[in-house]
């Protein structure tokens, strides 16, 4: 497996289950890339969703992703505070100057206080029976909910005091950089 260089600009390319495309975004700059995370960002993206609509990403982000892991990280820099968006998905792979996975529909919101949601459980079911999705996928998908409250309360990864800091500046220094080339 390739790994991405810090600095380059990559695509995310999310599927589902039975391997259609659910949503790529267009742009996003690595600012870690190793054979087990790439922790990446972007500022007003294109995003593309498998119907062909477009939108553009509102706010800056800052996105966690692991290749052991069954979740993917959105770290949103608002001006009221850090939202997360949390997608319960495979690890990643990568290839091509594509960050690739498959998106299990359920998703966790967790507010600036540390509060949070649990999104589309009923878009869950409904892809479970229609992609036929196995009991494992249901196993690993509570047990990783678990892991997500557990890194919550104890602020670890993502949710660490500096995890935001440190990544927000090193993405403005790439940025500035870019600007120089």
């Amino acid at each position: 497996m390739t790994i991405p260089l810090e600095g380059e600009m990559i695509q995310i390319h999310s599927y589902k289950h039975n391997g259609s495309i659910h949503r790529v975004w267009h742009e996003t700059m690595v600012l870690k890339g190793t054979k087990n995370i790439i922790i990446a960002a972007n500022d007003r993206t294109l995003v593309t969703e498998s119907d062909g609509r477009t939108w553009v990403t509102r706010e800056p982000s800052i996105c966690y992703y692991h290749a052991e892991y069954w979740f993917n990280i959105i770290c949103m820099l608002r001006e009221d505070g850090v939202y997360y968006y949390i997608n319960l998905s495979s690890p990643f792979v990568y290839e091509d100057k594509m960050l690739k996975y498959i998106d299990y529909d359920l998703d966790m919101k967790v507010f600036p206080d540390q509060s949070f949601t649990l999104l589309d459980e009923d878009e869950y079911e409904q892809h479970k029976q229609e992609m036929n999705y196995p009991d494992e996928i249901d196993i690993i998908l509570k047990r990783t909910i678990s892991t997500l409250k557990q890194w919550i309360q104890q602020k670890k990864g993502p949710f660490a005091p500096d995890f935001i800091e440190a990544w927000t500046a090193r993405y403005q220094f790439h940025k500035e950089l870019k600007k120089t080339e």
